[in-house]
């Protein structure tokens, strides 16, 4: 990844009228662009910093899980967020980011599904494969917001993976056949992120959560670990919590606010 890629002005000019986005700092190396961005909230930056990293060298997913991301091929970014809501009230803006990242994907011509609660997935030959993860990290004060950390990896040109994900992992790259800009992927997320941000914000998550709805993997059989308990059933819908609604076979609706799923379909990851 070369700074060229993500020279401020450059991109920035991709982003007219835009708040989020802004300031844009760009590192060629750093452990965890969440980290980078929480130091800096902690400083007092304000709400729409976004820090793009060349390579992350302790990057992380979902529990604690690396992410993997060579130097130059793909995209690790953070941005700050601080809504003006109560800390009960936040929980879905990683449903609300998956709902912006599958709009600019498909705006980009590709054919996205989002799995609960965190995957972008695009269809490969094999199945569908996971191109992109996201990961937010709130701070409170009382039971307000302080600031919420949003990190995105997406795999934008890698042509291969490790063992362990080459079963499960894909990039843009190798759907589309294609090496793929960094920067119009950045900026097509901030473009499609900052106007449902806002009205998740003003008005609640109805209009993000319908949209996340709508790129969904849903209807399919699953089985999810919660509290130690396994729930097996249909993934009907997200809720307005951002819990997702599974159906077990007794017919008893069950909400599920945290855990992983797995599902039980031979053509889903």
């Amino acid at each position: 990844m070369t700074v060229a890629d993500f020279d401020p002005s450059t991109l920035l000019a991709a982003l007219p009228a835009r708040r989020l986005g802004r300031p844009l700092v760009y590192l060629p190396s750093c452990a965890s662009t969440n980290d980078e961005v929480a130091a800096r909230a902690l400083a007092g930056a304000e709400e729409g910093l976004l820090v793009v990293a060349g390579v992350q060298t302790a990057g992380r997913g979902r529990r604690g899980r690396v992410w993997h991301s060579p130097a130059g091929d793909n995209l690790t970014f953070s941005m700050l967020l601080r809504p003006a809501l109560p800390a009960r009230q936040a929980t879905p803006i990683t449903l609300v980011a998956g709902a912006a990242l599958a709009t600019s994907l498909a705006g980009l011509g590709f054919s996205p599904r989002l799995k609960w609660p965190n995957d972008v997935l695009l269809e490969t030959a094999d199945g569908p494969r996971k191109v992109a993860g996201i990961l937010t990290e709130m701070a409170s004060e009382g039971d307000q917001v302080r600031h919420v950390v949003l990190g995105v990896g997406i795999n934008v040109n890698s042509e291969g993976f490790p063992d362990e994900l080459a079963a499960r992992a894909t990039s843009l790259c190798l759907v589309r056949g294609r090496h793929v800009d960094r920067g119009e992927v950045v900026a097509a997320f901030v473009r499609a992120f900052e106007p449902i941000y806002e009205h998740f914000v003003a008005q609640g998550p109805s209009a993000a959560l319908a949209e996340w709805n709508r790129y969904a993997v849903l209807g399919q059989p699953c089985s999810v670990e919660h509290g130690g308990v396994r729930i097996e059933g249909i993934a009907e819908y997200v809720d307005m919590s951002g819990a997702l609604l599974i159906r077990t076979v007794t017919g008893e609706a069950i909400s599920v606010h945290a855990g992983e799923v797995n599902w039980l379909s031979s053509r889903s990851t």
